[in-house]
């Protein structure tokens, strides 16, 4: 058998290097160990492709997808991490390499580049608690499209929240059943759009194919029925980030800087519900000496200028944050995370030239996962790994895949959801996180079914050591904690 495997990968290293396009359906295996405290774990790593079909049978694309399986257990009943990104248009590489999986790229302890570029052994990984995949979704990764014989690619079929939620699930279904993990507890978990992704998922997964879910974790999720609609709600949620943002960087007054930063955030939260949401919701008829009054807190709790919040009319774009916080400095902050720094060509403006914080990541990570697929695990393609890739002009019309999970929750009362949030993210707030599982069920009758964890760092808060580890035993205490036991599912 493994002679075969062997072979496998190396017709397809032949292959892929011919042409610029890989097997639709194909696999290499390599087997490997991490040392976890005093022990050895050894796990097997699938490197494979596999179809997406149309509903005439033909192969219309191929996602490409790795697989983490621990060896030397029983693998049909051990819990499954099926992963995505998010984007849309993202590869899986980000959790792959740098959260949840046995190997992540060498940065320092905050997340920044070092070289040589690479990857190193991950002693939080999952792999101790539950199998995992990383999926890359059409035209991320190496995953692409197959062009039927003489006609377009119907983009139509893939690159749209609905359609992204159910091509996806049937790839979910046929990967399930090829690797025999339909008695295992199941678990999806996305980041940024991806928590969009998974949110729809749950409810299709169960609807579509029937396949019940013990968990959804989203990593920082972008919730687009806040983020698309806009208006007083999604202005307000961005302030307890503001501030935080502006601790980090040591900007607010005294008072509230010598304040941690978990005080700090449950009064700018509080402020947010109770005073700034009903006084934007007010616009236009909100009393003078009211706004005033608001100009001057939010001034304290940004290290914004109270006449820039009063020429904003109260509501504060993030670029106008990213782009003003360190101006007197001369810096800009990241959008992702705000702990990173940019230069601008420009001092004055409404956002930054750029995101100084994505420039760092795909300075480290671009360099990793091609080292990590052509030298460690030997996986030679010439088909270039997209960490973005072509999937505009993309549909997001219905934006509403939280009412999806509620669904969901109520018809499993198996199905339980973690979120994980960084601070310091300015791109999808900690607290619009928060907000989002508010709403998910506004009878709060599933809220003992739902947990919110949040770290010091950004969007991917994993880049940062100590938060890459308390990230992990939170993730590895929420599968743990949803296993069944024995325990029917009812109420």
């Amino acid at each position: 058998m493994n002679k075969l495997l062997t072979l496998c990968a190396v017709l397809l290293s032949f292959m892929s290097w011919a042409q610029r396009s890989l097997p639709p359906d194909t696999l290499s295996i390599k087997t490997d160990r991490i040392r976890i405290g005093s022990e050895w774990l050894d796990y097997s790593v699938e490197v494979g492709t596999q179809p997406v079909w149309d509903t005439d049978g033909s192969e219309i694309a191929y996602l490409q997808y790795t697989y983490y399986k621990r060896t030397g257990v029983n693998n049909e009943t051990r819990p499954l991490i099926m992963s995505f990104n998010g984007g849309p248009g993202s590869g899986s590489v980000w959790m792959h390499l740098a959260y949840t999986g046995p190997k992540v790229l060498r940065v320092d302890d905050e997340g920044f580049p070092i070289q040589p570029y690479g990857v190193k052994d991950n002693p939080d990984t999952v792999l101790t608690d539950a199998d995992i995949v990383f999926i890359n979704p059409v035209n991320t990764g190496y995953s692409r499209t197959i062009p039927l014989s003489g006609k377009e690619v119907d983009r139509k079929k893939f690159f749209g929240i609905d359609a992204d939620i159910t091509y996806l699930a049937e790839w979910l279904n046929t990967f399930v059943t090829r690797h025999n993990k339909w008695r295992a507890p199941k678990y999806i978990i996305g980041e940024s759009y991806g928590g969009t992704r998974v949110m729809g998922l749950a409810r299709t997964l169960q609807e579509e194919q029937w396949m019940y879910l013990n968990g959804v974790i989203m990593v920082s999720p972008a919730d687009y029925q806040v983020l698309r609609v806009g208006g007083p709600v999604s202005d307000a949620l961005n302030v307890p980030y503001y501030s935080a943002a502006a601790w980090y960087h040591k900007q607010l007054p005294n008072d509230l800087q010598q304040l941690s930063l978990e005080a700090l955030l449950a009064i700018t939260e509080t402020y947010t519900m109770d005073i700034l949401i009903p006084a934007l919701a007010k616009g236009g008829s909100l009393d003078p000496k009211e706004r005033d009054e608001i100009a001057t807190e939010l001034a304290r709790y940004t290290d914004l200028t109270k006449s820039d919040i009063l020429g904003l009319n109260l509501a504060i774009p993030t670029g106008f944050f990213w782009k003003n916080l360190l101006k007197e400095e001369g810096f800009t902050v990241g959008r992702l995370d705000s702990r990173y720094k940019g230069i601008d060509k420009e001092g004055v403006g409404m956002r930054p030239d750029y995101n100084s914080e994505l420039t760092s990541w795909l300075h480290s990570f671009t360099p990793a996962i091609n080292y990590y697929y052509n030298e460690v695990l030997g996986f030679r393609t010439d088909v270039k790994y997209n960490m973005f890739g072509p999937v505009r002009p993309w549909e997001d019309d219905r934006v509403n895949t939280r009412e999806d999970l509620r669904a969901a929750m109520a018809m499993n009362p198996y199905l339980h959801v973690l979120n994980q949030s960084g601070y310091f993210d300015g791109a999808t707030t900690y607290f619009n996180a928060k907000y989002t599982l508010w709403q998910i069920d506004p009878s709060g009758k599933l809220n003992d079914r739902m947990q919110f964890k949040g770290y010091e760092s950004g969007h991917m808060m994993y880049l940062r050591a100590e938060d890459l580890k308390a990230a992990n035993e939170d993730l590895k205490y929420f599968v743990k904690q949803t296993q069944t036991n024995g325990k029917p599912a009812k109420y």
